[in-house]
């Protein structure tokens, strides 16, 4: 279908959105911030402004026998929002809207586009919070949140997403509009649906508001304990011991000095320069109990080999430390192209992974990073290839399926938060057992026959 006709039909159809067929917009909107994920421009991109506009476009879509590839804010990690041939990509980032906040219930309903960040600043204003918070915060759509089942900082104590939808609107493959899950504090009628579609990458649906359960924002005293450790064995010893004590801090957060130098030079934010390994922890139990939680940390920190380890009680120097975790992968990315890794190992497991990340860079001749949810054993290797550098580039790439590998070999899953999209699918299709990839090829044919929303992705097809 000529570009022509195509935005004058879509345009048409759906008077209130924008419909982009120039050949900038088409490249700007192909790709997430995967680096080096396939993707092919777009026939179409429409910036949708409504749940059915949204359904709309699938219907045009669907008669036509033209793809649709879901788009939140495209801050993505695998290539989940990448464009493929023959497809329209529907961004939903002008679904801006916080529909509402019942204090009551404490839930918010949100449309897809919200910006994470913005939706906790919305329901603090009454007193709410709401927990999962992915590095991206500032730059990532809870809708985007959703189709990902993305995790973040404080997931180590507090969940992630999957863990805190209620319910959702959903435009299926058909263009109908369904909603699912509920606004009470329990319920269990009927399969869980609303679990089955969040962190399904828009393969099955595609998601333009959630509602979202919150938590109080009061009750929490935060304490932060920093030590500066040796190694990264060490400071996964640290990880660890904290786990096996039982201990599950409100987060616990691993930054190498690749990444501490380079977002110091970025940012000049007067970080540490002679240490190999921080260790972040936050603790936000109130009260005496909180304390001792803190000095127990503090002392296991010791006990592992951490150095220069203290309570900080500068709320500055905490704010400026965890915005070194956040702005981590960005300042990384100056250096050149960064194949990111998202693999979860048992907690246990964290010193050994961490010394098989270290002896994979040694072994391939790579750069790697190393950033992590650390104690949920989270971890976010970061291989980085200057750019134009071909032969780094295959070097990184035998790096990164080591390190998938090495991470099976240990118990853990191919991605913990950021979802399989295209860059994973090799790593899930060692990971499922061939039964279960059928199971989820059932559940994709039956809800989208024609595959037509976001095929390719998610799982191995």
């Amino acid at each position: 279908m000529a570009s022509t006709a195509l935005h004058t039909g879509l345009t048409e159809l759906v008077p209130g959105s924008v419909v982009l067929v120039d050949g900038d917009s088409l490249e700007a909107y192909s790709h997430d911030d995967a680096e080096w994920a396939a993707y092919e421009a777009p026939l179409a991109v429409v910036l949708a402004r409504s749940t059915e506009d949204v359904a709309s476009v699938v219907r045009f879509a669907r008669e036509r026998g033209i793809r649709i590839v879901p788009r939140g804010r495209g801050t993505g990690l695998s290539g989940g929002a990448n464009s493929i041939a023959n497809c329209i990509v529907v961004s939903l980032e002008l679904m801006d809207a916080v529909l509402e906040i019942d204090v009551d219930e404490r839930l918010a309903v949100a449309q897809a586009g919200v910006i994470n960040e913005a939706l906790r600043a919305a329901v603090a204003v009454h007193g709410l919070w709401y927990p999962p918070d992915p590095a991206s915060s500032a730059i990532s759509s809870i809708g985007g949140n959703a189709a990902t089942n993305a995790g973040g900082i404080c997931c180590v104590k507090y969940g992630v997403t999957r863990d805190y939808v209620l319910g959702m609107t959903v435009v299926l493959a058909d263009g109908e509009i369904v909603r699912l899950g509920r606004r009470t504090a329990k319920g269990v009628t009927g399969y869980d649906l609303t679990g089955l579609l969040v962190g399904s990458e828009g393969t099955l649906g595609i998601i333009t508001e959630v509602i979202v359960k919150l938590l109080p924002l009061s009750g929490r005293e935060e304490r932060a304990i920093i030590g500066f450790f040796p190694s990264l064995r060490a400071a996964g010893d640290a990880v660890a011991s904290i786990s096996r004590a039982g201990i599950i801090p409100a987060a616990l957060e691993l930054i190498d000095r690749t990444c501490l130098r380079a977002v110091d030079e970025w940012q000049g934010l007067g970080l540490p320069q002679d240490v190999d390994t921080l260790l972040l922890a936050k603790i936000d139990q109130p009260g005496a109990s909180g304390d001792e939680l803190a000095d127990r940390v503090a002392a296991l920190f010791a006990e592992a080999g951490g150095t220069d380890v203290e309570r900080a009680s500068d709320q500055a120097q905490i704010d400026r430390l965890f915005l070194a975790r956040r702005l981590a992968y960005p300042a990384l990315e100056r250096l050149g192209p960064v194949l990111t890794e998202d693999i979860c190992v048992p907690r246990s497991a964290v010193p050994e992974m961490l010394m098989r990340i270290a002896a994979s860079a040694l072994a391939h001749d790579v750069v790697i990073a190393n950033i992590a949810h650390a104690g949920d054993g989270n971890l976010h290797p970061l291989i980085v290839a200057p750019v134009g550098d071909e032969a780094a580039k295959a070097r990184a790439k035998t790096a990164f399926d080591e390190i998938v590998a090495n991470c099976l070999e240990l118990g853990g899953t191919v991605t913990g938060e950021h979802g399989v999209g295209l860059l994973k699918l090799e790593g899930a299709r060692h990971e499922l057992a061939p039964r279960v990839l059928d199971m989820h090829r059932s559940v994709k044919l039956a809800l989208d026959p024609d595959e037509i929303l976001n095929p390719g992705k998610a799982f191995p097809q």
